[in-house]
Order: structure tokens, then C-alpha cells, then sequence
């Protein structure tokens, strides 16, 4: 288990003290995948780079597993290290080495003899999917060739952590998409907490069970994936869950209600669910806005309804919409301000 207790970090400028995180208070349970999402200069990357003390926090603790890792020495600091590995966004593999010999590099660090190491380096490439890349060099891979590279050597030390620092925003959609059903599979078969930071709000929606909502250093919302996307309080999360500003630019129409549906995960069907409800409730619904994708035959994203009726309408809508599995619906009775 990670705590990060009353958590502060301040950094001296030209311009004077910049705060970049804030009393920030986390716990993070072993095994979970835990998204830490924010806009850009949130403080998320320091965030993350204070788990492993690449960043010394100026205030506040780390526990993992109920060691306080900023009291330690260094070389007990890099013993640490090696149970809670990173990749980030840039993948960081050293160009002049194959591929094998990246994820031997670790190994070596660690005092690994040569061999042992070569066969642990086979074994991962086999893991990530890309066994026939040993002697190939960084240079001559894709982007999310690199990126399974470098998962490949961050897991070479036997982690019970794995930070992810925006892995996958220099990859395209569908490249995002194979890396994190890699993460998921590898936090499912050797049961590694996954700690991830992005400003994607697809990547937690896809892959995380909870998540922290990040602001200018503050944690302002944090819990369940589905509760905090289903209902946000905060400002911050409400402009990422609602990146459009659909609820604020739209006008009410004289006695419309506003049901908000958040699709996580729902099965797929032919039948567009809106027709469905009308032909089977008879209540007829207005899209007013709507960010939905489909993966596989599962539906994910959320849409903003406006229907015309009293509270008996209204409360049948909300309980045919809650009557289908992995679907969300809250009424919304204020706008993002």
C-alpha cells in the first residue's frame, strides 16, 4: 500500500516560490490501477516523481508498505527504486543498445550475471509482445514498440510499482489503446500496482479503478473511477469530464430536466438506447451533447439528455437508464461555473 500524507512541494524561481503540490493526501491500495489526471502544470509529474524520491517533497511523507522512504539512505533509496519502476512519455531507452541489452541494463545495475539476465530480458520480450525484437534497436521501432520496450525493462527488476508518466501520450489512439490493455494484463498476471498520471481523460476512463483529480497542486477529488466520472463536484473535474462546456453553453429550454448518462463499459447494442427508451417508456429525450466510443462491443463516455415532464417522467427515465448494467445517470441541477 502507497500513502502520501499531507504532501507539499515547493520549488525557488526567478520569479519568487512556486508551489507545486499542496497537502496532497492519497492512499493507494496494492493492486489497484489508480489514474492521477490534472491539466497541464496541475503538478502531476512532480506528484509522481515524489513517490520514488526523484523529487524530494518539502513537506509530508511517502509510505510504501508502511516505510517512510524519504528517511532512508541512498542506497537503501535505490533498493526502493527498483521495486517501484517508471516509464514515461519520451521512453528514455538508450538508442546504441538492442533492445535485449535495454532491459538487461537494470539487471546489470543490479549485479544480475550476464546470462541470468539475458534470459529474464527473453522472457519479457515474450511478455510484451515482441519476441522478435532482441538484437533490433530502439530506431528502428515504432512508438508503441519503444513503449512496450521500455515496460519490458521497467519490469525486469520484479516491481511491485509501476509509475506510468503520460506513457502514452506521444501514441495515436489505437496504439494507446494496445498499451494499455498490456498494462492491464501485466497488472492482472503478476498483480502490480499501477500508478498512472495523464491528462487523457480516456486513459482513466479505459483502464483505472480510481482515480485523484489534480489542480494547480491540490487534490480536489478523488474515489471510485465510475463515482467521481458519473458525478463530479469539482470544477476541475467537471472541465474534464465535460471538456465541451456543453452543460454551461447550452440554454434550458422552459421546463426541460437534464439527465446526465455516463457509459462505463455498458454492452453495446444495435438499438440506439435513446430510441430503445422511447419506444419502450414512451419518452421521447433531446441529446443535448455527447462523448461516447465504442471498444469491442462495450460502450464508454458519457451524454447529456433533456426531457420535457414532471418528476414521474423524469424519475421512469432515470430508473429505465439505471436498469441497464454499467450505466450511470445522476439529474443535473447545476451548470459548470
Amino acid at each position: 500500500m502507497i500513502e502520501i500524507k499531507n504532501l507539499s512541494k515547493s520549488f525557488q524561481t526567478a520569479d519568487g516560490t512556486v508551489e507545486a503540490l499542496k497537502n496532497v493526501n492519497l492512499t493507494i491500495q496494492d493492486g489497484d490501477i489508480y489514474g492521477i489526471i490534472g491539466m497541464s502544470g496541475a503538478g502531476k509529474s512532480t506528484l509522481v516523481r515524489c513517490i520514488n524520491m526523484l523529487e524530494r517533497p518539502t513537506e509530508g511523507t511517502v509510505l510504501i508498505d508502511g516505510c517512510d522512504i524519504g528517511s532512508l539512505s541512498e542506497i537503501d533509496l535505490r533498493s526502493v527504486r527498483r521495486e517501484v519502476t517508471m516509464i514515461f512519455q519520451g521512453f528514455n531507452l538508450l538508442m546504441q543498445r538492442t533492445c535485449l541489452k535495454n532491459i538487461c541494463f537494470p539487471l546489470e545495475l543490479s549485479g544480475v550475471n550476464k546470462e541470468e539476465a539475458k534470459k529474464r530480458a527473453l522472457e519479457l520480450l515474450d511478455v510484451v509482445g515482441l519476441p522478435d525484437k532482441a538484437n533490433a534497436y530502439p530506431a528502428q521501432l515504432s512508438g508503441g514498440q519503444q513503449q512496450r520496450i521500455a515496460i519490458a525493462r521497467a519490469l525486469a527488476t520484479e516491481p511491485k510499482v509501476l509509475l506510468c508518466d503520460e506513457a502514452t501520450s506521444a501514441l495515436d489512439p489505437k496504439t494507446t489503446h494496445s498499451i494499455l490493455e498490456l498494462i492491464r494484463d501485466i497488472n492482472e498476471r503478476l498483480g502490480i500496482t499501477v500508478i498512472i498520471i495523464t491528462h487523457q481523460m480516456s486513459v482513466v476512463e479505459e483502464i483505472c479503478t480510481h482515480v485523484a483529480i489534480l489542480d494547480e497542486g491540490e487534490v480536489v477529488e478523488e474515489g471510485a473511477v465510475s463515482t467521481v466520472f458519473s458525478s463530479p463536484k469539482s470544477r476541475a473535474a467537471k472541465r474534464l469530464v465535460f471538456p465541451d462546456g456543453a452543460e454551461e453553453i447550452l440554454t434550458e429550454n422552459r421546463g426541460e430536466r437534464r439527465i446526465r448518462v455516463v457509459f462505463n463499459g455498458a454492452l453495446a447494442t444495435r438499438t440506439p438506447l435513446i430510441a430503445r427508451m422511447a419506444m419502450e417508456q414512451q419518452i421521447a429525450a433531446s441529446i443535448l451533447s455527447a462523448s461516447t466510443r465504442s471498444i469491442g462491443d462495450k460502450a464508454y463516455g458519457n451524454m447529456l439528455l433533456g426531457i420535457t415532464g414532471d418528476d414521474e417522467v423524469v424519475g421512469r427515465a432515470m430508473d429505465y437508464l439505471q436498469g441497464i448494467e454499467d450505466i450511470l445517470v445522476e439529474e443535473v441541477t447545476d451548470h459548470v461555473g
